[in-house]
């Protein structure tokens, strides 16, 4: 069984700009949007994903996530998509020898930027960069599933305080 485990973060400041290693248009929707997972479909660069993930258990979650052909993912996209889809510009970078994805939203969700950094366990530590702010691991709020459905645009200014 894939397991994700991953600590999400408000991004404060552009400081890790300097450091992005790749950048790529990403765009995902979500299939049947529950509260016992979920189903996403995702375009990122030149492919195309569907990935099946599990309910969260803290920062941690099952995930299983499969290469399809990207006329495929724009069809699934198109066709079966509960909500919104997300655009987004992912960025990767190595920081303290873990690799960061830098998600700058666009559309409803513009203005929220938010690093992510996966880990072996739940309990590895992690030398966070200055760039990151509030933990927001486990506030459902961003997590893309509920973006799809509640973009940023319609919240108050008080929720990306760091």
């Amino acid at each position: 069984m894939g397991i994700e485990i991953e600590r999400k973060f408000l991004v404060k400041n552009p400081s890790w700009r300097d450091l992005v290693e790749t950048s790529r248009p990403c765009t995902q929707g979500y299939v049947n949007l529950t509260g016992n997972g979920s189903i996403r479909i995702r375009m990122i660069g030149d492919k195309g994903f569907l990935t099946l993930k599990g309910p969260r258990e803290g920062i941690r979650r099952s995930e299983f996530e499969y290469e399809i052909p990207i006329a495929d993912a724009t069809r699934l996209l198109e066709s079966f998509c509960d909500a919104e889809v997300i655009k987004k510009i992912r960025h990767e970078l190595t920081y303290e020898g873990n690799l960061w994805e830098i998600d700058e939203f666009l559309e409803g969700n513009k203005g929220l930027t938010l690093a992510e950094v996966e880990l072996k366990s739940e309990h590895q530590t992690v030398i966070l960069p200055d760039w990151v702010g509030k933990d927001v691991s486990e506030d459902e709020r961003f997590f893309n599933a509920h973006l799809a459905k509640h973009p940023v645009s319609s919240w108050s200014p008080e929720a990306f305080r760091n």
